[in-house]
């Protein structure tokens, strides 16, 4: 990751950049991309760890953060910091990230649960495509009449990791590192609740509990990552079942794994944008995208529309 991009580097450079020396230009611009590699490695981690977490908290083979709806409210959330609140801080962005993630997950909850059968995963589904395509046509109705903050928006909306800086990682490693540990915890909790909520019950599992505190792993992780990041769609919903061809379905093995493979397939990611595109680059947003689109289709013509 810190070897390729627009412009070659040695690997003498790469060595004296990792030492802290910054006298060239190939020396700088390895320096540049040291925190955009630690940016993409904790992001992917996360997203692939919450994608893991909704699957199990919802029972649904085709929940991710993107498909649910979570990240494009805590973009929501963000524009309408910045364009209505005044905000101007990363530290307000995540902050707003969070309450974003945290109501567009109830609301797609509540809206999925009304009706015989309760929350099913089809129904999930569907309220939270619903929700995200409100949430974009939102999104661009604030930005629209704003000149002063649309570049900006609308390039963070496409979700990347290229303005990395020390000072961004800093103030979302402690909200990371808390939906990390509560994820990471939940692993028994979310084995029970894969029995089903009767079962679960029957066995001293409480299940509104159980969920609830899943589910905040699951925010907290997403908000940040959104905060310094934008949008970033597929990986959670790619990562998960990956995982699961390998280490199967237990939730102890299966969310490490996943905050690993997550880190690895979005530095991956964001090499090839850097890669294909010189002397310029694709997003890594718009990679994840290609990536995981096809691998949605697929997954919804494996599993028949009833057993969802």
């Amino acid at each position: 990751s810190v070897a390729f991009g627009t412009r070659e580097v040695s690997w003498q450079e790469i060595l004296a950049a990792v030492q802290g020396q910054v006298d060239t230009v190939g020396e700088a611009a390895v320096a540049m991309r040291i925190p955009r590699t630690i940016l993409a490695l904790v992001a992917g981690a996360a997203l692939g760890l919450s994608g893991s977490v909704m699957q199990g908290v919802t029972r649904n083979p085709l929940a991710d953060p993107g498909i649910l709806g979570v990240n494009i409210g805590a973009a929501f959330f963000v524009v309408i910091g910045l364009a209505w609140l005044g905000i101007n801080q990363l530290e307000h962005y995540v902050w707003m990230a969070i309450v974003g993630s945290a109501v567009t997950a109830a609301f797609v909850y509540t809206i999925g649960s009304m009706g015989r059968g309760g929350a099913t995963p089809l129904k999930l589904a569907l309220a939270g495509a619903a929700t995200s395509a409100a949430l974009s046509c939102f999104t661009i109705a604030v930005v629209l009449p704003r000149n002063d903050i649309a570049g900006g928006a609308r390039s963070w909306q496409i979700g990347g990791v290229g303005g990395a800086t020390y000072e961004s990682i800093y103030l979302v490693l402690p909200f990371l590192i808390t939906g990390f540990f509560i994820s990471i915890f939940s692993a028994r909790k979310l084995n029970s609740l894969a029995l089903g909520d009767e079962l679960a019950t029957g066995l001293g599992e409480n299940v509104a509990w159980a969920r609830g505190i899943s589910g905040l792993g699951a925010i907290l992780l997403c908000g940040a990552t959104t905060a310094v990041c934008g949008p970033i769609g597929f990986v959670g919903l790619v990562v998960p079942h990956f995982c699961r061809l390998l280490v199967g379905v237990d939730h102890r093995w299966l969310l490490p794994f996943s905050a690993i493979s997550g880190a690895s397939l979005l530095l991956l990611a964001d090499v090839i944008g850097r890669l294909i595109a010189r002397p310029s680059e694709l997003a890594v947003g718009v990679v994840t995208a290609f990536i995981g689109a096809p691998f949605f289709i697929w997954i919804v013509r494996r599993q028949k529309v009833r057993e969802l």
